[in-house]
């Protein structure tokens, strides 16, 4: 499985959860203890975003990382990949 589109899902995913919350990037970011420009990043899976960052949103968000086996990816996400 391709790492870029490992961390494009959780970036994905977070987003979800952050508007689900009913939170703006700004809110998240000060909650998490980060600048906006961080959530942005790690929001679209920027390769260079540290671990720290990660875990300061999933706290925020009263999340945490959970394991599983990676799933194929979409078409959607394919053509994402080459963007």
């Amino acid at each position: 499985m391709d790492y870029f589109l490992l961390i494009a899902r959780l970036g994905n995913q977070l987003r979800e959860k952050r508007v689900n919350r009913g939170l703006t990037q700004v809110q998240l970011a000060e909650l998490a203890g980060l600048t906006r420009h961080k959530v942005i990043a790690v929001e679209k899976g920027t390769l260079s975003v540290g671990m720290i960052a990660y875990a300061r949103i999933l706290g925020a968000l009263d999340c945490e990382l959970t394991v599983v086996p990676a799933v194929m990816p979409t078409l959607e996400e394919l053509g994402d990949l080459f963007e």
